[in-house]
């Protein structure tokens, strides 16, 4: 599968996966790297210390900047804000930016903003225009400003319905069960 660039984007890495689709006014700097089968709607921009997994969609008018992770399978709607410096200053440039990591099969709503330093976890569902301080647990779904939890999810996004102490069933009959990073697949149940 070919890499598709629309010829107004201006994509300067050469770290980018078959398959994926870089739409109208774009900016990808040299050292990001972008997956296969990626979406990356119309003006985005996509800074150098930047991984970005396979399967992602990035829709329009998101920044993705430096210290920023994405796994794969992850929805990044219209307009999520990122950020990555913890004490912005005009022209103070901290030694490193701080880390945040969306992991595989999350989805984030629009116009959502994601505050330096945070995990979004596997599965997990922000909804649109929320305000995330802190990380999210696998499966959580969180929205507000700030983001609170506001329940579980399965990997499709369906609501997990409570059937014990720590236990939660998915419509399909899958069971699962809290861990350390949020809810796990319940496998002696499942």
């Amino acid at each position: 599968m070919a890499i598709k660039i629309h010829p107004t984007a201006d994509v300067q890495s050469l770290n980018i996966g078959d398959g994926t689709m870089i739409w109208q006014f774009c900016v990808v700097l040299a050292g990001a790297t972008i997956g296969e089968n990626c979406n990356i709607n119309f003006n985005c921009f996509v800074e150098n210390d930047v991984v970005i997994g396979n399967n992602v969609t990035i829709k329009s008018g998101v920044q993705v900047w430096d210290g920023i992770r994405i796994e794969d399978n992850v929805f990044i709607g219209p307009n999520v804000t990122f950020t990555n410096d913890l004490l912005p200053r005009s022209k103070v440039y901290p030694a490193s930016f701080a880390s945040t990591m969306v992991r595989r099969g999350a989805s984030i709503g629009a116009n959502t903003t994601i505050v330096a330093g945070t995990t979004i976890g596997e599965f997990s569902m922000v909804g649109a225009g929320s305000v995330v301080t802190k990380s999210v647990p696998a499966h959580a779904l969180v929205y507000g400003n700030p983001a609170r939890h506001r329940g579980w999810i399965h990997t499709d996004g369906t609501k997990l319905n409570a059937c014990g102490e720590d236990i939660w069933r998915s419509h399909d009959g899958v069971l699962y069960k809290k861990g350390v990073d949020g809810l796990i697949r319940h496998e002696s149940m499942s």
